[in-house]
C-alpha cells in the first residue's frame, strides 16, 4: 500500500501514515481471528481413525467443544463412560470397524447427537440410553450381532430419518418403529425377521424399505405396506414370500422394486420381472376381481379400495357392492386400518 504526499503537506503525510497503521492493524487482527477460527474448527472435529488404538486415555482437553469425533477403524474394545459423558456438544460419533462388545450407558448424555455410526463391531445389544439421544437423525448399526433393539426406541427417537440395522440377528422389530414418522430409510436386510411391525402405515415419509435376505423366515408382508405412499424403493428379494398383497398396487411413487429369490405365485415371477407397472396392473386387476381372480375370491382390501395405478395420489374409494365378499381371514384390525374414514382423514394424508 503506497501513500504519496504532496510537498508542504506534512499534516496529510502524518494522517496517511496513521491511516496505514490502522489498516494494517485491522488486517492483522482479522488474520489472527481467522487463524483462531481455523484452529477451533480443527479442534472441534477430531479424527483418530485408523491409528490401531487399543484403548482411549482420558484427555486433558475440553471435550465439550468437540462436535465430531471419528474413532473408526481401530481396535477399541470399550469406550470409557467418562469420555462420552463429557462430549456434551457432540453432533457426530463414528466408531465403526472396532471390536466393541458394548457401548457406554453414558451415551445417553449426548443430547445433541445427530449421527451415530457403530457398524462393524461385536454388539449384541444397544444400551437403552440410546433412546435419550433425542436429536438423533441417523443410526447405523449394520454388521453387528444384534438380537434385539429397545422396544421403546420408536417412541423416543422422534427425529430419526435413517435407521440401518442390516446384517444382524434380529427376529422382530419393535412395534414402536411405526411411531418414527420422520423415517425416510429403513434397512433391515440380512437378518432373521419373521414379520414386520404393525402400524407401518404411519411411516408416511418412508422412501426406501429394504427387507431382503431374511430367507425362509419372512413369508409375507402386511397389507398396510400399501399405505406407504412416499415409498420409491422396495426390496423384498430372497425371502419366502409367495403372494404379494393387493395393496402393493397402490404405491404410485414406487420406481424400484426387487423381488427375485422368492417363490412368488401371485403375481407370477415373469410379471415381476417385466416391470413395476406390470405388477401394479396385475395387483389392481386382482384387487377388483377382474381377469386374474374369480369374484368369490376377491380380496377384502380390494372390496374397499380401488387404485388408479397411474396416479400418485391416495387411492379412490369405492363402496361395497352387493355381490362383493370380504375375505374371511381378514383381521378386524386391518379392516379398521383400511376403512375410508381412516385413509382419508387429514392426519393420514401423505405430504
Amino acid at each position: 500500500m503506497e501513500f504519496i504526499a504532496e510537498e508542504g503537506g506534512g499534516d496529510k503525510t502524518m494522517k496517511s501514515v496513521v491511516h496505514q497503521k490502522n489498516i494494517l492493524s485491522s488486517v492483522m487482527t482479522k488474520m489472527k481471528k481467522n487463524r483462531e477460527n481455523k484452529e477451533e474448527t480443527v479442534f472441534r472435529k477430531i479424527d483418530l481413525s485408523g491409528m490401531s488404538l487399543n484403548s482411549l486415555s482420558n484427555p486433558s482437553l475440553n471435550l465439550s467443544l468437540i462436535t465430531k469425533l471419528d474413532l473408526s477403524n481401530n481396535n477399541l474394545k470399550t469406550i470409557p463412560e467418562s469420555l462420552t459423558a463429557r462430549l456434551l456438544n457432540l453432533l457426530e460419533l463414528d466408531v465403526h470397524s472396532n471390536q466393541l462388545t458394548s457401548l457406554p450407558n453414558s451415551i445417553g448424555c449426548l443430547s445433541k447427537l445427530q449421527v451415530l455410526n457403530v457398524s462393524a463391531n461385536l454388539l449384541k445389544i444397544l444400551p437403552k440410553s440410546v433412546d435419550d439421544c433425542k436429536c438423533l437423525e441417523e443410526l447405523n448399526a449394520n454388521f453387528n450381532r444384534l438380537e434385539t433393539i429397545s422396544k421403546t426406541m420408536g417412541y423416543e427417537l422422534s427425529n430419526l430419518q435413517k435407521l440401518s440395522l442390516n446384517s444382524n440377528k434380529l427376529s422382530f422389530l419393535p412395534q414402536s418403529i411405526s411411531h418414527i414418522t420422520t423415517l425416510r430409510i429403513l434397512d433391515v436386510h440380512l437378518n432373521a425377521l419373521q414379520s414386520l411391525p404393525e402400524g407401518l402405515e404411519s411411516l408416511i415419509h418412508l422412501k426406501i424399505l429394504n427387507i431382503s435376505q431374511n430367507f425362509h423366515r419372512l413369508c409375507s408382508i402386511p397389507p398396510s405396506i400399501g399405505l406407504l405412499m412416499s415409498l420409491t424403493e422396495l426390496d423384498i428379494s430372497y425371502n419366502s414370500i409367495s403372494i404379494l398383497p393387493n395393496s402393493l398396487g397402490c404405491l404410485g411413487k414406487l420406481k424400484i422394486f426387487h423381488a427375485q429369490g422368492n417363490p412368488l405365485v401371485s403375481p407370477p415371477m415373469e410379471i415381476v420381472e417385466e416391470s413395476i407397472e406390470a405388477v401394479r396392473s396385475y395387483l389392481n386387476a386382482r384387487m377388483i376381481g377382474e381377469e386374474h381372480e374369480p369374484r368369490n375370491k376377491q380380496s377384502w382390501f380390494g372390496s374397499l379400495i380401488r387404485c388408479n395405478s397411474q396416479s400418485d395420489v391416495m387411492p379412490k374409494m369405492t363402496t361395497l357392492s352387493r355381490n362383493s365378499s370380504i375375505d374371511e381371514k381378514a383381521s378386524p384390525r386391518y379392516m379398521s386400518i383400511f376403512s375410508p374414514l381412516r385413509i382419508l382423514s387429514p392426519g393420514r394424508t401423505p405430504k
